[in-house]
């Protein structure tokens, strides 16, 4: 029982940093210790250090001396990102109108309806959060925890970035037809569309960031 509850606190403690981090409450080049965020966040010294561990192993955190020195996520990084998931997005795409469930499905529409109701009113924050549960859902059900772990990293890795992207309009707008086009071929059980249409709609995405640099 007392397991769970530290690897509980632990993984909340390494969701707020990792976030704070993506998002840029904490900068690169900042420096941070374990006993400035035991303060902060009010919680003891252990799953702190764990998290910082995990933040360590994801390359963006690094130890010095004085403590632990924020890497954060770069412009190039952005953009390697956005390749590897061009490459590997597709098959997981195919794989889920293959395997995906009824309500799986039913999950789908409803983030897609969302994302065109958050369009329509310009929220860009909601907007950014139903985009990651239309991607998410689509790992979830590829039926490979392996591609399900590397996609969810990586597409949280560009949150930042993404509610950039989604402050404009245009690309909003376009994002929702693609995914509503992703969706028609999932319902539809054509993996071969799934996976054109999902490399396509990764490609417009990192086109757009390019863009906006």
């Amino acid at each position: 029982m007392t397991q769970v509850k530290f690897t509980s606190r632990a993984d909340a403690v390494f969701e707020r940093l990792e976030n704070d981090i993506l998002t840029g409450v904490y900068k690169k080049g900042d420096v941070i210790t374990e006993s400035e965020l035991s303060l902060a966040l009010n919680v003891s010294r252990t799953p702190i250090r764990e998290a910082i561990r995990r933040l360590e192993q994801e390359d963006l955190l690094k130890e010095i001396p004085k403590g632990h020195v924020v890497v954060g996520i770069s412009d190039d990084d952005i953009l390697d990102i956005y390749d590897i998931r061009i490459k590997i997005e597709g098959e997981v795409a195919k794989r889920c109108a293959e395997i995906i469930t009824e309500e799986e499905l039913n999950k789908m529409r409803e983030a897609v309806e969302l994302q065109e109701f958050y369009t329509a009113k310009n929220q860009a924050d909601k907007l950014k959060g139903t985009d990651s549960v239309f991607h998410d859902l689509i790992y979830k059900n590829c039926g490979s925890e392996v591609y399900q772990s590397i996609l969810s990293t990586l597409h949280r890795k560009v949150q930042l970035c993404r509610k950039t992207s989604f402050s404009g309009s245009d690309r909003a707008n376009l994002a929702i037809i693609e995914h509503r086009e992703i969706l028609t071929a999932i319902e539809n059980r054509d993996g071969a569309l799934a996976e054109q249409l999902m490399i396509k709609h990764v490609t417009n995405a990192k086109r757009n960031i390019e863009r906006l640099k």
